[in-house]
């Protein structure tokens, strides 16, 4: 289908206006909408009110020369193509023409149909030519500020943010936002610039059935969708729905992809962008989201000029937040290495200072068992052998606190739970503990305790070392008191002592690792037990809570429950 041009005839002979009149409206491949005026200052009046593609423009008019009418029109109408006539083919007067901003020139005399239509067509073309590459130029321009702006953080919010304030300046519209889908392909509304008549959307989990079905892979394959009413446009009633509630009528949304491909895609757009031909789709590893404008106030008939720039804003966006993934990803991994490190540096101290004694009585006992052997009575030999064994126990008890405590820091702790009877599961540990110390242990048990499921080993650590720090810091031969209650949803323990207490400054760090009260004098410990308890309890989705005073015992009160749903890791 042909379009209309506007075209102006300004000269001052009738005769003149009347053929080329004749011969424009002859020409089969242009049609165009005629005026004529017959001198620059009604011409000049006539350009202020309504817009032209071409004007021919006479050089000797009777009020002004045709330069200083082409010098006005230049500010008037700069994108209209103007072709000077000229009476005697002076080339002085064509080239100070063309040199003022005329497309190009004719001699009046002999002028010739064919002559007058190709030079107005070729104008056109070349000015349309030129339009074009001017716009190309600046919408590359304004893309690559928006693009330096998406790009100039590498945090994700203020990235994501930045890119729907920008995209919603560019595209003059109601609403963009960014949208990050989830494994199930439902999703988040994460990022949102909108008009303050429009509601807001920020933050809103959205789940849409086309999405989870179909959509997605469309998407992921470079699909775009381009709705200019929601109504006619044959959307899932589902989906008409749900744009309903956020008020839009018209709707561009382009996919954000992560992949190796963005550079190459990145460059196909924006060597497209002033071309009607659609980019061809390119397959990328992941898709994370989509850039989406919206029109709410009215339909909108999206360009495509605008469609190939969300597309390439979309694509620095996507290039951002890979860049804002990968610094996150390298300060987690730093973050854990620093952790590493400090770990490595706490066991080297503990090793240093804990390792020591029992190494010590172990080398002690071993070489005299080794070079008097004989000479050793039973009792002293039995002596000398348990002071091994225990000793040994000790430094196996903490190499392995200190593999646990490390493996919780990486997260690679698996729960697997078993159904456990806690009352008896509670007496058998306290029955070992007793045979060792001369403290009392006095159990109390009521309640209901069945239905409880927890890994055995993690449990026996949870209670272990809760007992051992209630024998370890109080006076002996003291009472330790445990009270086992269940009910239908739960199991809590209490374990009360009357030791020597926690100062309310340690309180603070008490699960650290390492960490240790300020008062404990020359009592031996590593400050890794209440850590594994902690690590333990969150496994289980368990908690604890403590009360103590300086000086006057403390208490710990530990709450498990017995079907709450648990982690695979920590």
């Amino acid at each position: 289908m042909k379009t209309t041009k506007t075209l102006l005839i300004v000269d001052d002979s009738e005769a003149d206006r009347f053929a080329y009149r004749r011969y424009l409206q002859r020409d089969a491949n242009q049609q165009y909408d005629l005026s004529e005026v017959g001198s620059g200052e009604a011409a000049l009046a006539l350009a202020l009110r309504q817009r032209f593609d071409v004007v021919l423009l006479d050089f000797l008019l009777p009020d002004m020369s045709g330069l200083e009418v082409l010098e006005a029109l230049r500010v008037q109408q700069p994108t209209a193509a103007v072709i000077m006539l000229t009476a005697h083919g002076d080339e002085r007067v064509a080239v100070r023409a063309l040199k003022g901003g005329a497309q190009e020139y004719l001699v009046k005399d002999h002028l010739k149909q064919l002559t007058l239509q190709r030079t107005v067509r070729n104008a056109i073309s070349q000015t349309e030519l030129r339009q074009r590459l001017k716009k190309k130029e600046e919408q590359q321009k304004l893309i690559a500020q928006i693009a330096f702006q998406i790009r100039h953080s590498l945090e994700l919010s203020t990235t994501l943010n930045t890119a729907v304030s920008e995209v919603r300046s560019l595209l003059q519209c109601d609403r963009v936002l960014a949208y990050q889908f989830a494994p199930d392909m439902s999703g988040q509304i994460i990022a949102e610039s909108v008009g303050d008549r429009w509601c807001k959307t920020l933050g809103k989990t959205v789940e849409d059935t086309y999405f989870q079905q179909q959509g997605a892979e469309k998407y992921r394959q470079g699909r775009k969708q381009v709705v200019a009413d929601i109504y006619s446009e044959g959307l899932d009633p589902c989906h008409v729905a749900l744009l309903e509630r956020f008020e839009v009528k018209a709707i561009l949304a382009v996919p954000i992809l992560m992949g190796a491909a963005q550079t190459e895609r990145l460059s196909l757009i924006e060597h497209s962008l002033s071309e009607k031909d659609p980019l061809p789709s390119r397959h990328s590893n992941r898709l994370w989201g989509l850039m989406v404008a919206q029109q709410c106030s009215a339909t909108r008939h999206w360009q495509p000029d605008e469609i190939r720039m969300l597309e390439a804003l979309s694509i620095h966006c996507a290039i951002a937040i890979q860049h804002a993934e990968l610094l996150a990803t390298t300060q987690a991994a730093l973050e854990k290495e620093k952790t590493l490190n400090r770990f490595k540096s706490q066991i080297i101290a503990t090793v240093s200072h804990e390792y020591n004694s029992p190494l010590t009585a172990i080398q002690g006992a071993a070489a005299l068992l080794q070079n008097h052997f004989d000479s050793l009575d039973r009792a002293v030999r039995e002596n000398l052998i348990g002071i091994i064994t225990r000793k040994s126990k000790h430094l196996s008890a903490l190499v392995n606190d200190m593999l646990i405590v490390h493996r919780s820091d990486l997260n690679e702790i698996k729960i697997k739970p078993v159904p456990l009877n806690m009352g008896e599961f509670l007496s058998k540990l306290i029955a070992d503990q007793q045979t060792t110390v001369k403290h009392r242990l006095l159990l109390r048990v009521r309640g209901n305790l069945k239905g409880f499921e927890g890994d055995r080993g993690l449990i026996q650590q949870i209670f272990s070392n809760l007992l051992s720090n209630a024998i370890k810091y109080s006076p002996e031969g003291g009472d330790v008191q445990i009270y086992l209650i269940g009910d239908e949803t739960q199991i809590v323990c209490s374990i009360k002592d009357s030791g020597i207490g926690i100062p309310e400054a340690d309180k603070a760090r008490l699960f650290q690792p390492f960490s240790r009260g300020g008062n404990v004098g020359t009592i031996t410990g590593t400050g890794l037990g209440l850590k594994i308890v902690k690590t333990a309890l969150d496994l289980h989705n368990g908690t604890i809570e403590v009360s103590s005073q300086a000086g006057k015992g403390t208490r710990f009160k530990v709450c498990l429950p017995k079907s709450a749903s648990r982690s695979e890791k920590l």
